[in-house]
């Protein structure tokens, strides 16, 4: 209307802005319009009367409605690039607005509007759970597949039907997919924990078969052991068995020769002088070598006995080292290495003197054919003392000691430096395994390179 107006007002054409504001108050909202002029005069307006007939005088006591002002600009004509500016202002218009009609228009469009959002929502309502079913229903068809799959492990769980050709039937696509492979590499599980079941029997009969040979070897370790303090023992024998053998066969020729001569009657004072020297140093001989003999004999008995039967008894820590010493003292002479026993006071042990027996052994031929690389230098230091009721012994050599590698690896079963040259690798884990088992001790060793190897030994004074 701020559109309009101007040109009218400009030409001072009061029947066309009549014209103009009677057609504007066709709007049924509008209840009266007033234009005035640049000095507030009333150029125009417009009414409704009671019945509702538009009339150009208006009542303002009987106007009801929201009054809205408005000035009114007349515009010159500007031909340059640039929009007109508004111009000349020429007065203004106030147009009432009735609030019941608004109210009206307002409800009215207020119910089109719940209507239209009833309706929509009743459609959306319907789509929706057209749409969800379309959704849900093979969604439970999945969820109940998953928890059959979870409980029975893919077994007898049947694939779900792929009718759909959207998002869902791609989804329930991968599912059988999935579940295929579920079967298949439970099937590959199932064939893995078979054979899994009959490489365990395998390997238990092999642990079996395994533990029958360790234990034969460590038989086998022990009558080697014995058969060599055997063979040591028999050649240390036949030193004092052949000097008693030599000096009985002089003394026979002496006692010949005597008694011929007394049978003669040609004996003579000389020749009884003669005979009673020979005589008295071939007995000499004869007992000192058979007493040698004898020791030997007894020593071997005893640790052959204590070896062979393992029965417990009670025996004195320092004489029975010396016996066992006395085993072995063929290889130690062969191989040029001297022992020193340091057992300050007596220490009686209840145990098994064989283990015993065995641990010493060991311990020293592992000593001449690891530590002792030359003749002529070999040195074995025994200590034994007694704290309480535990025993300490140490067994040490000036050898060429043990790499720091090794170390950690040389009670390991079958670990050996020397298997080239026969080495087993049972002689010190058959020394463990009587220190930690059978005598509920303790065994550690020290080492350095050039400076040979000390084992530390502890263990209770009675057996368990």
């Amino acid at each position: 209307m701020t559109i309009s107006l101007p040109l009218p007002m400009w030409d001072f054409n009061t029947e066309l802005t009549t014209n103009l504001v009677e057609s504007e108050m066709l709007s049924p909202e509008v209840s009266a319009i007033q234009v005035f002029d640049l000095k507030s005069n009333l150029f125009a307006s417009a009414s409704r009367d009671k019945k509702g007939r538009i009339v150009s005088v208006v009542d303002l006591d009987k106007v009801e409605g929201i009054p809205i002002e408005a000035d009114l600009y007349h515009q010159l004509a500007d031909h340059s690039a640039e929009p007109a500016l508004p111009q000349n202002k020429i007065g203004s218009v106030v147009i009432y607005f009735t609030r019941h009609r608004i109210d009206e228009l307002l409800r009215s469009n207020a119910l089109h509007s719940i209507f239209e959002i009833l309706v929509i929502d009743a459609l959306l309502i319907f789509t929706l759970r057209f749409s969800l079913r379309l959704v849900f229903t093979p969604l439970g068809q999945l969820r109940d597949a998953l928890m059959e799959l979870a409980e029975h492990g893919g077994e007898d769980v049947e694939e779900l039907p792929e009718t759909q050709k959207n998002e869902i039937g791609e989804v329930i696509q991968c599912f059988n997919q999935t579940q295929r492979k579920f079967k298949h590499v439970i099937e590959h599980l199932r064939q893995a924990e078979e054979a899994t079941r009959a490489e365990a029997v395998k390997a238990d009969l092999a642990y079996v078969a395994l533990k029958a040979a360790q234990e034969t070897m460590l038989q086998t370790e022990k009558l080697a052991s014995l058969g060599g303090m055997v063979a040591g023992v028999a050649h240390e024998i036949n030193t004092p068995v052949g000097i008693t053998l030599t000096s009985a066969s002089v003394l026979k020729e002496a006692t010949d020769h005597l008694n011929k001569a007394m049978a003669d009657g040609a004996m003579k004072k000389s020749e009884i002088v003669a005979y009673t020297t020979t005589a008295g140093e071939c007995a000499r001989l004869i007992m000192k070598n058979a007493e040698r003999a004898s020791h030997l004999i007894n020593s071997f008995k005893q640790v052959a006995s204590d070896q062979t039967s393992e029965q417990r008894r009670e025996y004195e820590l320092s004489a029975y080292i010396d016996e066992v010493m006395s085993s072995l003292r063929p290889t130690l002479r062969l191989n040029q290495v001297q022992v020193n026993v340091n057992c300050p006071t007596p220490i009686a042990i209840d145990g098994f003197p064989g283990a015993m027996a065995q641990v010493l052994t060991n311990l020293t031929m592992n000593a001449i054919t690891h530590a002792f690389t030359e003749r002529g230098q070999g040195v074995i230091n025994i200590t034994a003392n007694q704290v309480g009721e535990t025993v300490n012994l140490t067994f040490a050599d000036n050898g060429v000691g043990i790499p720091q590698a090794n170390i950690g690896k040389i009670f390991d079963l079958f670990f050996t430096t020397q298997r080239a040259t026969g080495g087993t690798g049972l002689g010190l884990n058959i020394v463990h395994n009587i220190l930690y088992k059978q005598f509920g001790g303790s065994i550690s060793v020290s080492s350095e390179a050039g400076k040979g190897s000390c084992f530390f030994m502890h263990f209770p004074r009675v057996i368990a």
